[in-house]
């Protein structure tokens, strides 16, 4: 965090305050410079053995965001032909939009879930995964600018908070759905993207991309790790209770091919997806 530069506008009181504040900053430029300083502050506090204090918080159900881009239907976004201009374009813009739902997603899960005791570890991870999504976000924006776009120009899948809104009430659903399941997919679809980029000698893209793609690994880690902490404290079976929470919160198939080498680094074993893929509607057929 050496490159976040002093912040002209002030630091929240505690914690909770400063996940709210995220929140419910529409402008993605804003929304980011606040996580990155909020962020950098944490870790100062950890650092001089004076931490911020967790707090209380009441987030808004859903964060705050820009007029655009227009916000759709999955079905009604646009498809556009991956290796054309156009569709490099689109594909950046969707990653960009994943990456500014999930500064949202990391702050929301730390402002919500203030009244389930944690330890401080669970905070460092998470107020650092946010911090990288900030930046990743930052990273794929420069990119868009670069190729004559920008945040907004393309409309959005609109469902991006719906797994926040149906895991509200259960940290470790949200811990199941969000982490071990839509970031997991991240590490099975980014491999084909960065080729994609490599294809057009789009060497700024790829940089970017590899970085969003080591850096998520982390992601999906906290999420099993704190997700086998809970099951430990309840004395529940982590396999079986993460297919009970996706078969109750997902919507949606998880949808082979997986990228298994990744899945294992975070602490993902085959056993835990691959079950639920065989069983949902979409699953493959030989």
């Amino acid at each position: 965090m050496s490159d976040i530069e002093p912040p002209d506008f002030p630091i929240p009181a505690t914690l909770a305050a400063c996940a709210t504040e995220v929140l419910t900053t529409a402008d993605p430029m804003a929304k980011t410079a606040k996580s990155r300083a909020f962020a950098a502050a944490w870790f100062a506090g950890r650092a001089a053995g004076t931490p911020m204090p967790l707090g209380e918080a009441a987030p808004p159900d859903r964060p705050a965001r820009p007029d655009r881009p227009e916000l759709l239907d999955p079905r009604d976004v646009p498809r556009r032909r991956p290796g054309s201009e156009a569709g490099r374009r689109a594909i950046l813009h969707a990653v960009a939009h994943i990456e500014l739902n999930a500064v949202d997603l990391h702050w929301d899960i730390i402002a919500r879930f203030t009244a389930v005791r944690m330890p401080p570890g669970f905070y460092d991870d998470w107020v650092k995964a946010a911090d990288e999504e900030s930046k990743h976000f930052r990273l794929i924006e420069s990119c868009l600018r670069a190729s004559g776009s920008f945040y907004g120009d393309l409309p959005a899948h609109a469902g991006m908070w719906r797994a926040a809104e149906d895991t509200a009430g259960d940290l470790m659903a949200r811990l199941g759905v969000v982490p071990m399941v839509l970031e997991a997919r991240g590490l099975d679809v980014t491999p084909g993207m960065i080729a994609i980029f490599e294809k057009a000698g789009d060497a700024a893209t790829v940089e970017a991309l590899g970085v969003i793609y080591a850096e998520e690994v982390g992601h999906v880690a906290y999420g099993s790790k704190w997700f086998h902490f809970l099951c430990g404290r309840h004395e529940l079976d982590p396999k079986e209770t993460f297919h009970a929470l996706v078969r109750r919160y997902f919507h949606g198939a998880l949808k082979p091919p997986f990228n298994e080498e990744k899945r294992a680094e975070a602490g993902l074993p085959p056993d835990f997806y691959w079950p639920l893929a065989e069983e949902l509607p979409q699953r493959p057929r030989g």
